[in-house]
């Protein structure tokens, strides 16, 4: 047993070694809660407190439960594949496949993912005679999506919860779902809840059967999983022990129903009496954790901890204020290089922004310099178009659902055009049957029969030639019968497509080898002892697994992303841009509570500084391009919050160039002109938006600290803001109007040249076939044209 914790510090250790109560571990950034987590769910089993059999982990991300359970199998001998570890969707998933009946829903029901989801919605729309440009569809999938998540159906809900037009959608939205057997996320959990606190038998079932309960990110709950919870494992009854892991500091998700409040209502509900504090960091130096303890102790209702670390006091954080966002770009770009020129990683580096909006500037000076970068948590792998063609082929082989069947009646395109699935689908409406009903027995000579039989004709032909085999084969089958291999292989961008579509038929394997399948399983029957078949949780990970494979991931490239993204993530290097009032933090919008609003975004400012590891920049703009307009900044009164101690001013003097922590040399590393400035002004601006701020919370002119460098024209700054430029280089041997040659963009033309005399500094303009390029001379390797 020592062997488990021997390990772990002392706190670590005495969450882990808790007897079976229910209980709070307060887990800081950094401070090894997985590795709790894990242990504790390892140290119940080794002691005996506990089967595997027993206890039920729940986790945020699928990532997380399958590294859990791969750790879990290492520090083991006994076999766990009974135990349940997953997602609130996974685990909710797999209590409704069991119990389908009981919960109302076919056994084949159907999981739709967000963009299915709006489909659908758009589709009732039209079916309601709704106008989409006065109601928008995504404002009312947020509508129905928050009103099943506060656990209200349309038969309850009240004026007040939703205007009576859209009230009267969403009970349109419900029977729709419920004759085609979709299943939306939230109803999910919903659905799960309502059968656990209306079903005695079922809910006793796992209550004596989950003895132990563990969540993981407990700060992340929204009001139904918290429900969800109290309905698995009532407090009141006290037959379960819920260990629950989180930190209310880093509680960010309001704006997806998150309630940090979850947290002390738990202490509560559960009579917890052991809160044991994780507060030793393992991630980050001491100056950037005294930072951001500082800047979260201004938060009110925390229930308190205080990072620490024994890795040193590191180098302080650099905040630079610079004139636009184009020098704010241009200084982190021009970090970056100077640091890969000296040994460091592309990865080392992340940018963070509270707007994906900020992004843009950033890219386009990556993009100049040739730096590879990657935006993080863009286009999952299985909401690729081609891999949900697929994926939408085996749906209607399985469970013909209306989205399904008209992503694929004409793709690939076989001449069933949208005049005539206009057709279909208002003949569908009339006769209140499914689109698959409704073609089955199609007979409008207004509407090519042959056609759409031969679609008909399509499907059953491969449901026959799938019959018997198991899944991979089946996609495969799929891909070449369904004639989106040779359409995919017409394409301009063929090879990224079919790697995609091999990499699905890679998953489906994959599949099989998780879930313990013989090789040859049948991917349409359902396994002895299991509660669906192959193709049916195959199809139900797609879904609930999609954030599993991001493209790109691995990659050794600059990582660019929200600081909502980078939850969960450290790197050594962290660009935190935008520390703007108005824009980080965000000015709170109509109607909310501002005090709240302030909370959660000192939150965010909290995450985002303790995903460094050794370096954090942080930046502001004197003025911003942003949304078509050019907004003046003012610093923001997060900055006002770090101590003098822990920051330095950063405009670097340009001859210096001394070692970094990374082993490597920058010109930003140290010889800054100073730490003296004052965020005062900051401080004491209000965080709540006045009569003479935009509503983007932006002064429009030049307010506050901003107005000390900017001029009241809104051009260039001045004094030490201003960058020299001369007509000629010495150092360089160019001058404005040579014609150059790049590797990269081609001939050009040299329009201008910035800090001329400078070996790191000297920037070009340069006019290209493609457009004007900003250029780094120390990196640009441009050629002169004689």
């Amino acid at each position: 047993m020592t062997d488990l914790v021997s390990s772990l510090n002392p706190m670590q250790r005495a969450a882990v070694e808790l007897p079976a109560q229910n209980a709070l571990i307060l887990a800081g950034a950094g401070s090894g809660k997985t590795r709790v987590l894990t242990t504790r769910i390892a140290w119940l089993i080794a002691q005996g407190y506990a089967s595997p059999y027993e206890i039920l982990a729940v986790t945020f991300t699928n990532k997380a439960a399958k590294e859990m359970r791969a750790r879990l199998e290492t520090m083991l001998t006994v076999d766990i594949s009974r135990m349940w570890v997953g997602t609130f969707h996974g685990i909710a998933h797999k209590f409704l496949r069991l119990h389908a009946a009981d919960a109302g829903l076919p056994k084949t029901f159907q999981i739709i993912d967000q963009s299915d989801q709006l489909s659908l919605i758009k589709r009732l729309m039209k079916e309601a005679n709704m106008n989409a440009e006065k109601d928008d569809p995504k404002v009312i999938q947020s509508m129905i999506n928050d009103l099943k998540e506060r656990g209200l159906r349309s038969s309850v809900i009240t004026a007040q919860d939703a205007p009576g037009t859209m009230a009267g959608f969403y009970r349109f939205y419900e029977q729709r779902c419920q004759r085609d057997g979709l299943v939306d996320f939230a109803e999910l959990l919903l659905r799960s809840v309502e059968l656990f606190e209306n079903n005695a038998i079922v809910r006793d079932h796992y209550t004596e059967r989950f003895r132990f309960i563990l969540v993981d990110e407990f700060q992340d709950t929204n009001a139904l999983q918290y429900r969800w919870i109290k309905a698995l494992a009532n407090p009141r009854e006290a037959k379960n022990s819920v260990f629950c892991v989180g930190d209310d500091d880093q509680s960010i998700y309001a704006f997806r129903g998150a309630r940090v409040g979850n947290m002390q209502d738990f202490v509560k509900d559960y009579g917890v009496r052991s809160i044991v504090k994780l507060e030793q960091n393992y991630r980050s130096t001491s100056h950037i954790l005294d930072a951001a303890n500082a800047v979260i102790s201004n938060n009110k209702d925390r229930l308190g901890k205080n990072l620490w670390t024994d890795r040193g006091a590191g180098e302080r954080i650099r905040i630079y204020e610079a004139d636009d966002d184009r020098q704010e770009a241009r200084s982190l770009t021009q970090e970056i290089l100077i640091a890969k020129r000296d040994g460091a990683k592309w990865g080392d580096f992340a940018v963070l922004y509270r707007n994906n909006a900020q992004s843009r500037v950033i890219e386009q000076y990556l993009t100049a310099n040739s730096v590879p970068y990657r935006i993080y948590g863009g286009l999952r792998f299985f909401d690729r178009q081609e891999v949900k063609d697929v994926t939408a082929y085996l749906r209607v082989m399985v469970s013909p659902d209306d989205t399904s069947v008209l992503r694929v009646i004409n793709h690939p395109p076989r001449g069933i055009g949208a005049t005539s699935v206009a057709r279909i689908t208002d003949a569908a409406k009339e006769r209140a049957l499914s689109i698959w009903e409704t073609i089955s027995d199609w007979n409008d000579p207004n509407v090519t029969i042959g056609r759409v039989k031969g679609f008909i004709e399509c499907i059953e032909a491969m449901r026959e030639a799938c019959a018997g085999m198991n899944l991979a084969q089946t996609v495969r089958t799929v891909v070449e019968m369904s004639g989106l291999k040779a359409y995919y292989e017409a394409q301009k961008d063929k090879d990224i497509r079919l790697e995609n579509l091999t990499e699905l038929e890679n998953a489906a394997q994959g599949y099989y080898t998780e879930n313990d399948l013989e090789e040859d399983a049948d991917a349409f029957a359902v396994v002895e002892g299991g509660e669906m078949s192959p193709i049916e949780g195959f199809l139900a990970q797609a879904v609930l697994e999609a954030d599993d494979k991001n493209e790109g991931e691995g990659l050794d490239v600059v990582q660019l992303m929200t600081v909502h993204a980078s939850k969960g993530l450290e790197f050594p290097v962290v660009f935190l841009c935008g520390l703007e009032q108005g824009l980080f933090p965000h000015a709170p919008r109509n109607g909310e509570d501002a005090d709240k609003a302030e909370s959660e975004e000192r939150r965010l400012m909290y995450v985002a500084m303790t995903r460094a590891k050794k370096k954090l920049r942080i930046s502001w703009c004197g003025q911003r391009h942003l949304w078509g307009n050019i907004q003046w900044g003012e610093p923001s009164m997060f900055l006002a919050e770090i101590p003098e101690k822990d920051w330095v001013e950063g405009r670097p003097k340009k001859s210096e160039q001394p070692g970094s922590s990374l082993g490597y040399r920058s010109s930003f590393s140290a010889g800054y002109s100073g730490s003296g400035k004052s965020f005062s002004g900051a401080k004491d601006s209000s965080f709540r938006a006045s009569p003479a701020q935009s509503s983007s919370g932006w002064r429009q002119g030049a307010v506050g600290k901003a107005s000390d460098y900017l001029k009241e024209s809104g051009g260039r700054s001045s004094g030490a803001h201003q960058k020299k430029s001369l007509g000629a280089s010495s150092l360089w041997g160019l001058k404005p109007g040579d014609r150059v040659v790049h590797k990269k963009f081609g001939q050009g033309e040299i329009l201008s040249i910035a800090n001329p005399e400078s070996q790191d500094e000297a920037q070009a303009r340069v006019k290209f076939s493609i457009g004007v390029k900003e250029l780094l001379l120390v990196f640009a390797n441009l050629q002169k044209v004689s």
